[in-house]
């Protein structure tokens, strides 16, 4: 608040007849104290109060008079501000944008909710596309004995990318994605080299590797199941595990378990089979054996309620440790040190029947 004094000779010539008198102020903050000039009349006027933020209009008693500089010359009065403070509404609760705080404020096509489901929508199907496209690449390698180098070179691609997307990195703690039974799609594990090339031979064949997890009994089931002309063969391996962390257990397998053989309703032999390069006809073979059916149907109800066999598995080589680098609801990456493994939950449609 600035106070703007007038001066004139005359005021001091006269004496001061009559008793200076200030009008009460009004309700308004003061912003300007101003004496008028002297007029003709020798009369002092009173000092008035006005202020600057009054609605009112003023009275010819309260008109400011002209207001002069420090060089005696008269300065132009002080414009009105541009815009005054309006205090017609409360503030309202809202945001930068203008909207609602509590609201849901579209931006671009739809709202953040809306943009966040097609992101993850568009995640999903990034992840579709790379399940879809590794289970076509192990298709047909039989479990990946038969992959030449260019496919095994594009599986590990294929798992490098998913395994930077993992959507689990806490598989241990999940255990409503880790329990369950599991088929096995592809591995580069040397350990089970005799076993796939036992099944790549014309007369039998692995129909089978899956893998059962319990985390509630910390125990793994690992099993085969052999097909051959008159029946299919099935065994499996059971072991305890420890969590080591989020991603890592430690396995340590304890007994082996082979079942009694399912006799086939009748024989099964293929049309020909491959051998050294010649190519055999086995149609023949096929009605030679037809008569031994009966007798093979009698030996399959003999056996049929027999229990497995059981055998402990000992040795330092029961040990082993697992690391699970990718899992889903249907797909899961394992490394271990006997190698990698790609496995599908069982019904997935990730496994090609």
């Amino acid at each position: 608040m600035a106070l703007i004094f007038t001066s004139h000779s005359s005021l001091f010539s006269k004496s001061f007849t009559n008793q200076l008198s200030f009008p009460a102020p009004k309700s308004q903050s003061l912003s300007l104290l101003s004496f008028p000039s002297p007029n003709p009349n020798p009369k002092l006027h009173s000092l008035h109060l006005r202020s600057s933020l009054s609605d009112d209009t003023p009275t010819d008693g309260d008109r400011p008079t002209k207001i002069t500089d420090e060089w005696g010359e008269e300065a132009p009065p002080e414009a009105e501000p541009a815009s005054k403070i309006s205090e017609s509404d409360p503030p309202q609760n809202e945001d930068e944008w203008g909207g609602g705080g509590d609201d849901v404020v579209e931006i671009g096509n739809g709202s953040p909710a809306k943009a966040e489901a097609e992101i993850e929508e568009k995640v999903d199907g990034k992840f579709s596309e790379l399940k879809r496209a590794l289970a076509d690449t192990v298709y047909g390698t039989e479990f990946g004995f038969r992959a030449g180098s260019e496919v095994r070179a594009e599986v590990l691609e294929l798992v490098n990318q998913l395994e930077a997307v993992n959507p689990n990195p806490a598989p241990t703690a999940n255990p409503g994605l880790l329990d369950g039974n599991w088929v096995l799609l592809y591995t580069a594990s040397s350990e089970l080299l005799p076993l796939l090339a036992a099944g790549s031979t014309p007369l039998l064949k692995v129909s089978k590797i899956g893998q059962s997890i319990d985390t509630s009994s910390l125990t793994i089931v690992n099993s085969t199941t052999l097909s051959g002309p008159f029946a299919t063969f099935s065994f499996s391996a059971s072991a305890s595990f420890e969590v080591r962390s989020p991603s890592r257990i430690q396995v340590e397998f304890k007994e082996g378990s082979v079942l009694p053989p399912k006799i086939k309703s009748s024989v099964d032999l293929p049309q020909e089979v491959n051998v050294f390069g010649q190519k055999i006809n086995l149609s023949p073979v096929q009605q030679t054996l037809n008569p031994l059916q009966e007798a093979v149907a009698s030996i399959s109800r003999a056996i049929s309620g027999q229990p497995p066999f059981k055998v402990s598995i000992p040795g330092e080589r029961t040990k082993s440790w697992l690391l699970i680098t990718y899992l889903d609801e249907d797909l899961r990456i394992s490394r271990g040190d006997g190698g990698l493994f790609v496995l599908a939950r069982e019904g997935s449609p990730l496994i090609v029947q």
